[in-house]
């Protein structure tokens, strides 16, 4: 057996005394389908005695030029991936895809700090699944510029990357169109406009200069049915929340029904949408007769909370997000998306 300070027991020392090839016993730890039953016990019995533990996987990767994983940058803090129902729903399916080609997952979690670009950049991945970010975020040329294959969910469309998501603009029109008929005065309760995640509460902002593309498509498809309705968009109260949370939504959710008096609200998620619904509660106002709801997703709540919302799979969208990185050549379409009409809205 090999000690601590002995020379590291190499393949070929391996095969000699097996009486085999290199080859084969790189195939008894690689593909060992191709080799003999006997043969691979042998070979292992012989690796075992030596203390051979298998190839080196930093010099096979290096090999190959292949690191057996997919990084997913997330534009966010670590623990977002597991608290943020929209990146669970999302990572499921980056993760089933992982799981059916044998593939390891990296988190790479950025916030905007300086050393976000060299985590990316260091990365021991063979391609990028980038979480939706700001249109100015370095770590885009970062991971474009590397020779590996990019999708970005959601957006912004960057040169040398893959965008997999759902036409954010028009299922905005289209929610919207489903929400405000009826109401004299509409609102949005909406996701952060920037990384600086500022909750606040605007009237008719730019919706043109909002860096995070979802947002931005979301706001700018809301302002458009405002128009086919001759609703003046620089009039309508927007509501912008620090994250995606139901709880944390809640005082940005009594301002829009309490100071702006809203009597429909097109939200930009259902889990935001739950945050309107509970404040309507706690004003015993009727839903859809004196406040209607819409939101985004179609949570496995929605149903049941008789929500309107725009109905999309984001488990899907991870999945078509972990390909594109694997190097699939499948060319990429828009997400589906569907208006769910239910009984939230007139």
């Amino acid at each position: 057996m090999s000690s601590a300070g002995s020379p590291r027991v190499t393949m070929a020392e391996v095969a000699r005394r097996s009486g085999v090839s290199p080859m084969t016993v790189s195939y008894c730890y690689n593909q060992p389908d191709r080799v003999a039953p006997d043969t691979l016990r042998r070979v292992r019995e012989v690796a075992a005695a030596l203390g051979y533990r298998g190839p080196d996987p930093t010099a096979r990767s290096l090999r190959r030029r292949r690191t057996g994983a997919i990084g997913v940058v997330l534009g966010e803090h670590l623990a977002y991936a597991f608290e943020d129902p929209q990146a669970r729903r999302f990572l499921t399916g980056v993760a089933e895809v992982c799981r059916e080609r044998g593939i390891g997952l990296n988190l790479i979690p950025t916030t905007g700090e300086d050393d976000d670009v060299e985590r990316v950049r260091s990365a021991s991945v063979d391609g990028y699944v980038v979480w939706t970010t700001v249109d100015t975020d370095p770590v885009l040329d970062v991971v474009t510029g590397l020779g590996k294959p990019v999708a970005v969910h959601g957006g912004p469309a960057v040169a040398g990357a893959h965008v997999v998501g759902i036409d954010n603009r028009a299922s905005a029109r289209e929610l919207a169109a489903r929400t405000f008929p009826g109401a004299r005065r509409p609102a949005v309760l909406s996701f952060p406009f920037d990384r600086d995640r500022r909750p606040r509460l605007e009237t008719g902002p730019d919706a043109g200069r909002v860096p995070f593309p979802v947002t931005r498509d979301r706001l700018l498809g809301i302002y458009d049915h405002c128009r086919d309705a001759g609703l003046d968009p620089g009039r309508l109260p927007v509501a912008v929340v620090a994250r995606n949370d139901r709880a944390e939504a809640a005082d940005l959710a009594d301002a829009l029904l309490g100071t702006c008096a809203a009597d429909a609200v097109v939200a930009m998620s259902d889990q935001l949408a739950f945050a309107v619904l509970d404040a309507a509660r706690r004003r015993g106002l009727r839903v859809p007769d004196d406040l209607a709801v819409s939101g985004w997703d179609d949570d496995p709540d929605a149903e049941r909370e008789g929500l309107t919302t725009i109905a999309q799979s984001l488990r899907d969208q991870g999945r078509a997000c972990a390909l594109v990185a694997l190097g699939d050549r499948t060319p990429v379409r828009g997400a589906a998306w569907t208006a769910t009409v239910r009984s939230s809205t007139r």
